[in-house]
């Protein structure tokens, strides 16, 4: 009896069309944050519980739990794992439940040795302790009722049972990493969407700041030549100045990154560290862009709080990334 939990939602149903706000995704964006179990009968007393749950990591780590004596099944399940996950930390956690009472077993040869070299010891120091047996059952490798107390048939049928499982619950951990990625891409998009809309106010007040910077420019040049100067010479360094302070690229750029990361999203994938460069660059340009109004007068000082804005959504957007595969 195989009992699979994952605690997924219903997938959505394939044959039905996409609104318009479901963009089709070519791969699917997976978060890295999932969980699958699953419970299988190996014989009549034996049974195993294999789960996986993953977070948030640079790369695959893979952290594996597994009993005694099943070294060969966990190379196994390493090389699958590494096939259908890129990225991510995941423990892997395998428990052995038996229902018939085993025997307990313990290696009679190490046991005399450890009481050997015990009485040995203390009678080289005219010690006249004695070994205690609940110590030396502690020890590693002297007492155990696990998969090494089981012959090796049953140690081969547990390991192909496992290994024929291993897919199906990678198949269930992504798909609840897939869902966990659905829900940020929708959070991305809506946090993209609002940028846009900051980027779009501060283009529509870029000519006011440019015109205001070049007044400003005008005065000073004036006031600190006096009366006598060539001032279509001084005007055109001004321009040159105002220029220079335009934020028109920086816009340009903004919107063009802000497209590239929709256009991404909607490809699928991996995404995780693309999107976070990108977001980098655009983190650049809010910057720049906050350098260049600083200390403008009029519409400069709702520019900054525009551009504090964009800073807000980027941020936001790089910590939701950092879950993204």
């Amino acid at each position: 009896m195989t009992d699979l939990t994952t605690s997924l939602e219903p997938a959505p149903d394939s044959s039905q069309p996409l609104t318009q706000d479901q963009p089709t995704s070519a791969l699917p964006v997976h978060s890295m944050t999932g969980f699958a179990r699953i419970s299988e009968s190996v014989t009549d007393g034996l049974s195993y519980t294999l789960s996986l749950k993953s977070v948030n990591h640079r790369f695959l780590d893979l952290h594996m739990r597994m009993p005694a004596g099943t070294d060969q099944l966990e190379m196994r399940l390493r090389r699958t794992l590494k096939q259908r996950i890129v990225r991510g930390h995941v423990e892997v956690t395998l428990t052995l439940e038996r229902t018939t009472r085993s025997e307990a077993q313990y290696d009679h040869a190490l046991v005399s040795a450890y009481v050997a070299a015990f009485r040995a010891a203390a009678k080289e120091n005219v010690l006249t302790a004695e070994p205690d047996l609940n110590v030396i059952f502690r020890l590693p490798g002297v007492f155990a009722v696990d998969a090494r107390s089981s012959n090796e048939a049953e140690v081969q049928v547990l390991e192909d049972a496992v290994a024929a499982q291993v897919e199906p619950v990678v198949i269930a951990l992504n798909q609840m990493r897939a869902l966990e990625g659905r829900s940020l891409v929708e959070e991305l998009r809506a946090g993209l969407d609002r940028l846009r809309g900051f980027v779009g106010t501060v283009s529509g007040l870029r000519q006011d700041v440019q015109n205001a910077y070049f007044e400003r420019l005008s005065q000073r040049l004036a006031a600190l030549v006096g009366g006598a100067f060539e001032r279509e010479r001084i005007l055109q360094e001004a321009a040159l100045l105002a220029e220079r302070s335009d934020i028109e690229e920086e816009v340009a750029r903004l919107r063009t990154h802000i497209d590239h990361f929709h256009s991404m999203l909607d490809a699928g994938g991996e995404l995780g560290k693309k999107l976070d460069f990108l977001l980098q660059e655009m983190n650049r340009e809010a910057n720049t862009l906050l350098s260049k109004t600083s200390g403008v007068s009029g519409n400069g000082p709702g520019i900054t709080e525009l551009g504090l804005g964009m800073k807000s959504e980027i941020e936001k957007a790089r910590e939701q990334v950092q879950n993204l595969e």
